[in-house]
Parts: structure tokens; sequence; C-alpha cells
């Protein structure tokens, strides 16, 4: 019986990616400035802006640590053109937080906070995504420092910078204004499928009202 051609083997189970982008073996380590160093009895991950209550809601790492775990396994697509596909993501899905701190009727998007100030606005279905994570393992494993250790937001359905490395909590927001790349000329959406990487692309209704 003859065997199959190797080269329609490997082609068949290329995994489908975005526009623009190439199969990552490995995972490449990629971020602005410098890693943070992890001090787990100042760490605090916050919910605050406009919550349902009005009130601000915190959880110290313990307390964060012991939400419950799920997994979820996920592409990540990043701008500058490298896709891992099928990565497996441990952690707290992003749905879980919107039920201990729900957002108030008006909340449409969301602003993740990270270390040194970095920012990043989503939508709020966006955020809500049911394969959204704060992801602490990739792989079975913890994740290490150089990639967002202790925590990190995965959103599978939108580029990576989408989901900053070392989270340290989320605002509510009533209205949308621009993260800290968003604010440097990336689009303010960034879906990889549409290939929405800079800010010039961006329609009518994909930004802030200005």
């Amino acid at each position: 019986m003859g065997q199959p051609d190797s080269r329609e083997t490997a082609e068949a189970v290329q995994p489908e990616l975005p526009p623009g982008q190439r199969l990552q073996r490995g995972w490449p380590v990629t971020h602005y400035g410098p890693v943070p160093k992890f001090k787990p009895d100042r760490w605090e991950f916050r919910v605050f802006g406009a919550t349902a209550d009005g009130d601000k809601h915190c959880w110290n790492h313990e307390e964060f640590s012991a939400l419950p775990f799920s997994t979820v396994t996920a592409d990540l697509h990043c701008v500058t053109k490298f896709s891992m596909p099928g990565a497996e993501w441990g952690g707290v899905l992003t749905r879980h937080v919107l039920e201990l701190a729900p957002p108030a009727p008006t909340a449409t998007h969301v602003m993740v906070w990270a270390e040194y100030g970095f920012s990043s606005n989503l939508r709020l279905a966006d955020f809500a995504s049911e394969r959204a994570v704060f992801a602490t393992h990739q792989g079975g494993e913890p994740l290490t420092a150089e990639h967002g250790f202790p925590l990190r937001l995965v959103v599978p359905h939108l580029y990576a910078w989408k989901g900053p490395k070392w989270v340290r909590g989320i605002e509510y927001m009533t209205a949308d204004r621009r993260g800290f790349w968003e604010e440097r000329g990336y689009h303010n959406i960034g879906d990889p499928w549409r290939e929405q990487r800079y800010s010039y692309q961006e329609e009518p209704g994909d930004g802030p009202e200005l």
C-alpha cells in the first residue's frame, strides 16, 4: 500500500491562521519595558469604575489564587505576525470575575490595568468571551515572569496586545477610551481575522467618540 505524501499530510494538519500571520514554534518573549518583580504581600487585583454596586472589589494574591481554576485551549495571535495555535491556558475565566464583581448596566467597555500603569481597552462583550481567561498557567505549568507571571489576560479572538501581562485589575467604563498601545497607533479593536493592526485602518465606530 502506498504511503501518503508527506507534504499533503502536513498541509492537512496545518492550522488556519488569520491573514498575515505565520505559525510559531515555541513562545517568543515580547513586551515593552522591564519585567516587574513580583511581591506577593503587596499584590492586589482590583475591580473598580462603573461597578453594579458602586464599590471597589479587591482580592490579594492568596484570595485570587483560590478562585475556581479553568482550562482553555486557544490560539495566541501576536500583532508582530506570529501565531501560537492550540495553546493550553489555565486560570480564572473573565466571566467568573464578572459574576463576582458585576458591571453597572451602563458599562460598555473595560480598561485592563497592569504593572507600570500599562493599559488596554476592550469592549465589554470581548472581555466577557467564554474563552477569555486571566491566565496563571500555560501548558500545565505556571507562567514565567517574562510571560506575565503571576497573571496575564488572554482574549483568543483578539491580537495578544489586548491581553496584557502582569495584570493588576480592571476598570469598568461607560464610554470607550484608548489604552497604552491604542494611543500609540494600534487599532482600537484588534481583530486578527480582519487584520486590524493599526489605527489608520479604523472605520467609523471602531474607536472612541471624539
